[in-house]
């Protein structure tokens, strides 16, 4: 268990899956939350669920505009940023490449990978002043090798391994660590934009035979995120219960 007591900690997605489970795990260990969502009801919910130190922000992280608002009330709000957790994301409808829509793909990037560049650009200048920061971005297991009928899915998650090891670069000479996780599929709301026969597949990949629970991934992300993580930066972590063949 790590000590994140004096730290403010941002989890965009916080409202719900992964996000939810992680800011869980960050407020029982001490950590200020603020909780980024467009989800604005479930949001408020989740922050009263985790104790008077958390905190709601409503954010469209595929806005640059309404992400940069986002940042300045954290700010007047907690003082500062220490942890960024980037699990906002969709998945986006199942479809082949020739009948995928174009507006829907563009949309799948606009959340996935966009706001991935949008949240993670506008901590880094809170944290390099004050000389410390973790970020974890939430990949995917699609982003190393590619679903079926899942390609805008599937691409923007590789761009988010691809952005997260040049970002863990450009910060390498800072106490600021930049990493991500590649989890194999969790049975969480995200499902629900999914066919049944998406899922079997995924659950077919899996050697351990199960689907991710949301604890699990909590546990790597939030050690990520710990300072015990002082030299590991631009790194790949798999959640993938042995899907990963690299």
């Amino acid at each position: 268990m790590s000590d994140f007591r004096g730290q403010v900690a941002v989890v965009t997605g916080g409202a719900q899956g992964i996000g939810r489970a992680v800011a869980a795990r960050l407020a029982d260990q001490g950590a200020r939350l603020a909780i980024w969502d467009r989800d604005s009801d479930l949001a408020e919910r989740t922050a009263s669920e985790s104790g008077g130190a958390a905190f709601a922000v409503t954010v469209d992280v595929a806005d640059w505009a309404s992400v940069r608002i986002a940042c300045r009330d954290t700010m007047e709000t907690a003082g500062r940023i220490d942890i960024l957790v980037n699990s906002a994301g969709v998945a986006g409808i199942n479809a082949t490449v020739e009948d995928y829509p174009v507006d829907h793909f563009a949309e799948i990037i606009g959340i996935n990978l966009n706001g991935t560049f949008h949240v993670n650009k506008v901590v880094v200048p809170a944290m390099r002043a004050q000389g410390y920061g973790r970020i974890v971005n939430i990949a995917s297991i699609a982003g190393k090798e590619g679903n079926p009928n899942a390609s805008a899915y599937s691409a923007s998650k590789a761009g988010v391994i691809g952005f997260t090891k040049a970002l863990g670069k450009e910060l390498a000479d800072t106490d600021i660590s930049v990493n991500c996780v590649t989890p194999a599929a969790a049975r969480t709301r995200i499902f629900d934009q999914m066919t049944d026969e998406h899922i079997a597949f995924m659950l077919s990949k899996i050697p351990r035979g199960r689907f991710l629970e949301l604890d699990e991934a909590a546990a790597m992300i939030c050690w990520l995120c710990s300072r015990e993580n002082s030299f590991t930066t631009g790194g790949v972590f798999d959640l993938s219960g042995g899907r990963a063949t690299y």
